[in-house]
């Protein structure tokens, strides 16, 4: 059972929460966990990555795919589904180890029990393709219609997006094909309908849908199956003619057969599952728990394509306007590094091809250098609002500034390219482009800091740090800290050129018009830039300029001044404004991602300080937590910490709402920050120059991890026990190829 997530009754308050608990996807799509007789009101959701549309003066947000799968059960005249009827049985379930849905539910009717088995896959071996078994069986001899087709009326946020809806009907297929709004690419779905029993088939056309009618009078005791193959295609796409190109997709499928695409999709599970998978031995809920963190980065894994990054949501919708966040470099990308490194490349990628727009950011607010956007969508740009917050009270929307003064976005991205350098050592990635960004990162730096004469220092000013609920902040630690390692890279970025790649260097520095004097003024940039520091007595450091003067309360006497449970905390008047109560890890996260600069004691100073004053308002901070309380040897602390991380898609604990707006899905980054805890926290994995090394220190209960890891070609299975008798933890490390 540590492969299976289940759930053994209908519940209809579950119906939201299980869209995201039981998705399936293979990077190009993901489908939302719903019933097959589920449409739009029920949050069905087949979401496209990389492709946005904006309806009018709404948010720009990814795009839902016809539902290609849409199946509906009428006995004798009576629809049956569970929102019609109570099911006598149900049970969901999702194989991960396979990333297969089943469903099988039971209904008692006049006729007897009927029932409804299914089983469907987002197909890893051909990206456009989701197959689907579904079958049903009678007690006694009734009249069956299933109907099931491409269902065009999709769920959108902020849409409607498709519009041009247009049908074909072939002699085996049917088709769907709409145009988004904005851009006007084109989105087609083909589907392709198999049975082996006697049936009469009609199909009709709806505003928005096609669809078959297959009526057959059903024979007791007896199993009726079809079988659908469905594809789905966009402009986006490289194909000549998408539309053609759909409608192969499928057919080629149907040809072939459901076990045959169902037995390659699960090799190529196998092949996922063999570099990446994590054993742990002594907890049972851990494992489970651990394997769907690594199940749902499996899923969203731009594999097929280095021009996409992970969205802060994943597949799972439209929330957060299907953008990417500094969730992907910060939290998702060790991962990928460390099991996948070609996936990591891509995501990286991602950031050097939106350079334009990065640049064009900088530009409109007055800056040089790269911008990066907060939320970015296919070229960079921006999709974050001016209003991303709604007065619960008011109705009326609330000025944030996190496009603004969420500066460390572009800090993020030059740690991501410069960390898979390190790893890789594949100066690839500096030559074709990684260096120029990591350049621009810093002249954008530059250009914002503010140098006090008085002071003889550079500081930054008026900026967000992680902790949202404080804005416009001066001297964050964090933001401050990564815009110091930005300046440390980018100069040795320079170095590396000039001294390996001569000729590249002066290309790079003679496109980018970088003088010697530019280059001069980032060096006395890096050396007079303040960068708060512990404390002499308490070893604290504080957060940002004025933190300490702020009412030091606590989490209860926050919560206790809320009037309504959807209010904002932050902003110009949120409960925790005014307040040291911050929603997430800022210092602490400096303090891992930087541990080998500060002492132990440093370290659990800080921790000690801020956690109690964290109220962990984003799926990003249970994790950091536990890492560095495993930095300084305590995973007794960490513990805690993982449990919350790891089991956030499976409790669906999370906020569901930031003020009245929609903010759930998936939470990816809490999925890499699982797989860290327990790799790089547990485990103690450390690579430094090439070299693999473990400081492992196991939970109470565990008992064994093992795992793989990818290092520059190479694989490595690591082996950590502890030996029941002393307590004692130790490991091996085994180069397997």
């Amino acid at each position: 059972m540590d492969w299976i997530v289940k759930d053994e009754k209908f519940n209809k308050e579950n119906i939201v929460n299980n869209g995201n608990k039981f998705i399936t996807g293979n990077g190009y799509m993901g489908f939302r966990g719903t019933l097959e007789e589920y449409t739009k009101n029920e949050l069905v959701a087949c979401n496209l990555a990389g492709l946005y549309d904006r309806q009018g003066d709404k948010w720009r947000e990814p795009v839902n795919a016809p539902n290609g799968i849409f199946t509906a059960l009428t006995v004798d005249g009576k629809e049956l589904g569970v929102l019609r009827e109570e099911p006598l049985e149900h049970v969901q379930v999702l194989d991960i180890m396979e990333g297969v849905h089943r469903r099988n539910t039971v209904w008692k009717t006049e006729k007897g029990k009927v029932t409804i088995k299914s089983q469907r896959f987002v197909s890893l071996s051909d990206v456009h393709l989701i197959c689907v078994k579904l079958s049903v069986f009678t007690e006694q001899s009734c009249e069956v219609v299933i109907k099931t087709g491409i269902d065009g009326d999709v769920w959108d946020i902020n849409g409607p997006h498709l519009e041009n809806y247009s049908f074909e009907k072939g002699e085996k297929y049917i088709k769907l094909a709409a145009t988004t709004q904005e851009l006007k690419v084109t989105v087609v779905s083909a589907e392709i309908c198999k049975r082996s029993f006697a049936a009469q088939e009609t199909v009709e056309e709806s505003e928005k849908g096609i669809f078959r009618y297959i009526r057959f009078y059903a024979d007791p005791m007896t199993e009726y199956t079809i079988y659908k193959y469905v594809s789905v295609y966009t402009g986006n796409d490289e194909a000549c003619n998408i539309v053609a190109e759909c409608l192969r997709s499928a057919q080629k499928a149907a040809e072939e057969g459901y076990e045959k695409n169902y037995e390659a999709h699960v090799a190529k599970w196998k092949d996922r599952w063999d570099i990446s998978d994590v054993l742990i031995e002594g907890n049972d809920d851990d494992q489970l728990a651990l394997r769907y963190s690594i199940y749902q980065l499996q899923i969203i894994a731009p594999v097929h394509s280095d021009k996409l990054s992970i969205p802060a949501r994943g597949l799972s919708g439209q929330t957060y306007k299907g953008a990417i966040f500094w969730d992907t470099e910060m939290f998702m990308l060790p991962f990928f590094l460390h099991t996948a490194p070609e996936a990591a490349m891509n995501l990286v990628n991602y950031r050097i091809r939106t350079l334009h727009g990065a640049r064009e950011k900088a530009k409109y607010y007055g800056y040089k250098g790269a911008f990066y956007a907060w939320e970015s969508q296919e070229d960079g740009q921006d999709g974050c609002s001016d209003f991303n917050v709604t007065d619960v009270f008011t109705g009326r929307p609330v000025k944030t500034y996190f496009k603004d003064k969420q500066v460390h976005i572009s800090a993020a991205v030059a740690y991501a390219i410069w960390e898979t350098y390190k790893f890789t050592v594949d100066d690839r990635l500096l030559l074709k482009g990684g260096a120029e960004v990591i350049i621009e990162c810093a002249r954008f730096y530059y250009s914002y800091a503010y140098f006090k004469e008085d002071k003889d220092r550079y500081e930054i000013l008026d900026v967000i740090g992680p902790d949202e609920y404080h804005e416009r902040v001066n001297n964050n630690a964090y933001t401050s800290k990564m815009v110091y390692h930005t300046l440390e890279v980018a100069l040795e970025t320079l170095d590396l050129l000039l001294k390996k790649y001569p000729r590249e260097y002066s290309q790079l520095v003679s496109g980018l018009n970088l003088s010697r004097e530019e280059v001069l003024k980032l060096i006395k940039f890096k050396s007079k830039l303040y960068i708060p520091q512990p404390e002499e007595k308490t070893l604290v450091i504080e957060q940002f300029s004025g933190y300490n003067a702020l009412e030091d309360c606590t989490l209860k006497d926050v919560k206790s001044r809320l009037q309504d449970p959807k209010e904002y905390w932050g902003g110009g008047h949120g409960v925790a404004t005014t307040t040291k109560i911050i929603k997430q890890a800022d210092v602490v996260l400096m303090l891992y991602l930087f541990r080998n600069e500060y002492s132990d004691e440093v370290k659990k100073a800080n921790w000690q300080y801020y956690e109690p004053r964290t109220e962990h308002g984003s799926s990003l901070s249970p994790c950091i937590y536990a890492l560095l309380s495993c930095d300084i040897g305590n995973e007794e602390w960490a513990y805690p910490f993982f449990v919350k991380t790891a089991n956030m898609d499976l409790t669906g604990e999370s906020k569901q709402f930031a003020g009245s707006i929609y903010i759930g899905g998936t939470h990816p980054a809490a999925n890499g920050g699982a797989w860290m805890s327990v790799i790089l926290g547990f485990a103690g994995l450390q690579i430094n120059d090439g070299e693999i090394s473990i400081k492992p220190e196991l939970p109470e209960g565990w008992n064994r991890i093992a795992f793989k890891v990818i290092l520059r070609g190479e694989k490595y299975f690591i082996d950590i026990r502890k030996n029941s008798t002393t307590s004692m933890t130790t490991g091996d490390i085994i180069k397997i190829s």
